[in-house]
């Protein structure tokens, strides 16, 4: 019974230090991107084999483009490790950034080998996606290097990514610059910091880009907003004329110094005295 009883205690805490050992390898290896296998359906999550651990597939770190089946392989990115009862359980996500980051690595060498940098990477999974590139180098086009030849690099991650676009914007230092850069493909007329504290942006484009530039259902200005981190504010070319010319009205009006706070009557009284009225 004692031996039974030691070996029980012993196997327990091998168990534990296995268990331990796994958690704290994967814990290191958030924002990692990984292959693994697709085991099982619990409700609309995937549970999937790590190899050494088991992983855990949310349906709301999925692509709603996509659906798998047991024995697909498929790549994710490690978002969390979860203790459970039956151990460690990593999280994986197909819907963060670090998937594309990690797509984009593999698929262009120049990212791989550190010579193009993605600065920046906003999703709306699924649908669309931006990634701001800049180059190290400066005989290096970051974006052609991400496009590829007739734009085979670009369209390997599409297929990866199940049809999702992809626009790749040149990143620039200058906030104006890079929020017209990421609403491509709208051409921007220009564009104008309005509060550099909130980080508050207003755009101007031609009445025929508006529709293009703010999106479907407002996607690309949000995407945009989301990589270079300031707000942004669309207007049409007359949008910003009327109201140049309504505060040019306002400027115009004339004020009764009766209606203006702060002048004590005997200040009121001196102005009037001298035909100042308004």
């Amino acid at each position: 019974i004692a031996a039974q009883t030691a070996k029980q205690v012993i196997l327990q805490k091998v168990r534990e230090a296995e268990r331990d050992s796994i958690f704290a390898e994967y814990t290191g290896r958030i924002g990692e991107v990984i292959t693994c296998l697709v085991k099982r359906m619990e409700g609309g999550d995937l549970i999937l084999d790590l190899g050494t651990a088991e992983g855990r597939l949310p349906k709301r770190e999925q692509s709603r483009l996509e659906n798998f089946a047991p024995g697909d392989r498929i790549r994710g990115a490690i978002v969390r490790v979860e203790k459970t009862t039956r151990g460690p359980q990593v999280i994986i996500s197909r819907i963060d950034p670090a998937l594309l980051k990690k797509l984009f690595e593999m698929e262009v060498p120049e990212v791989y080998d550190g010579t193009v940098v993605i600065k920046m990477a906003a999703r709306d999974t699924g649908e669309r996606s931006k990634i701001a590139v800049y180059s190290k180098d400066r005989d290096v086009d970051p974006v052609g290097a991400c496009v590829g030849m007739k734009g085979s690099r670009v369209q390997a991650i599409i297929r990866e990514l199940h049809g999702e676009k992809i626009d790749i914007i040149a990143y620039s230092e200058d906030p104006p610059q890079f929020a017209m850069n990421a609403l491509s493909p709208a051409k921007i007329s220009r564009a104008n910091v309005i509060d550099p504290i909130e980080k508050h942006l207003e755009v101007i484009v031609e009445t025929d880009q508006l529709s293009l530039a703010i999106g479907k259902k407002g996607q690309n200005v949000r995407l945009a907003a989301k990589l270079t981190g300031w707000k942004i504010d669309i207007k049409s070319e007359e949008e910003k004329r009327a109201e140049i010319e309504e505060q040019m009205a306002q400027l115009s009006a004339r004020t009764p110094l009766s209606e203006l706070p702060g002048l004590t009557p005997a200040l009121l009284q001196k102005l009037t005295d001298s035909g100042i009225e308004t």
